[in-house]
């Protein structure tokens, strides 16, 4: 590809984006499932037509997948790299403002999917509490290998350091988290962490947004497991878990596991 291919390329890609019903529908495919154009259109607030029309574009230009199962029709991001993409824009999005102030609606703000690994105020203490342990090293300042502490508590975790390490995608490495403005752990390692903590309950999945509910077992068992201590206002009687992260006070404890 030439430059001024290029050229032609980034700018259509930027107008796709740009159309506030497309911006609705990419944000919302970010948690990694699929949705029938109908849920799309109902998310865009646009008729199912023009919800047609939008996706069709957003297909021709890569950014969309559609995925065909029998008279159901089903669109996901393309890749990892649109969610990225999408990700670093609402960071640059925010930086118009002369001082930084968390915009983000609350749920969203305490966790979140990010494609495929989690982000998010409990995201980005996790990943400084890996750091902060030892158990994530630094490389070179883009990537992160584990320790081999690190190694044996993901290993226990149910994670298989080895499968991962041989996936064809970056094995860990900081991914910049638009609403705190500091990473969170991405790569390989950042997705199947996801995975632990939806497997062993400690988080669950909200219906109808990306954002992420911490159980009150999952709170218990990630001070034990991981060291972090986190204070949840648990709300009415009643409210589910994904309802539950609003107020919160994120710290360190004093739990050190041994290398």
């Amino acid at each position: 590809m030439n430059a001024e291919q290029h050229d032609v390329g980034v700018s259509q890609v930027a107008a796709a984006i740009a159309e506030p019903a497309r911006t609705r529908m990419l944000c919302s495919l970010m948690d990694g499932h699929a949705r029938t154009s109908t849920e799309l259109a109902s998310i865009a607030d646009v008729s199912a037509s023009t919800a047609s029309a939008h996706l069709a574009k957003l297909k021709e230009l890569a950014l969309v997948r559609l995925h065909v199962q029998g008279r159901h029709r089903y669109y996901s991001l393309a890749d990892k790299r649109v969610a990225q993409a999408l990700e670093a824009l609402m960071v640059i999005g925010q930086n118009a403002a002369p001082t930084f102030t968390p915009r983000t609606p609350d749920r969203l703000q305490f966790a979140r999917t990010c494609y495929d690994h989690m982000a998010g105020t409990l995201a980005v203490r996790l990943h400084d509490r890996m750091i902060e342990a030892g158990w994530l090293v630094d490389v070179e300042g883009r990537d992160y290998r584990l320790s081999e502490s690190g190694e044996a508590l993901v290993e226990e975790l149910g994670v298989d350091v080895q499968v991962l390490s041989a996936q064809r995608r970056r094995f860990a490495c900081p991914c910049l988290d638009w609403s705190m403005r500091r990473p969170h752990l991405g790569g390989a390692l950042g997705a199947a962490l996801l995975q632990v903590a939806i497997k062993r309950k400690w988080v669950i999945q909200d219906l109808d947004s990306r954002a992420l509910g911490l159980t009150a077992s999952g709170r218990r068992e990630m001070a034990g497991w991981l060291g972090i201590d986190v204070e949840m206002d648990a709300g009415p009687a009643g409210a589910i878990a994904s309802r539950l992260a609003p107020t919160l006070a994120l710290g360190y404890s004093k739990i050190r596991r041994s290398p």
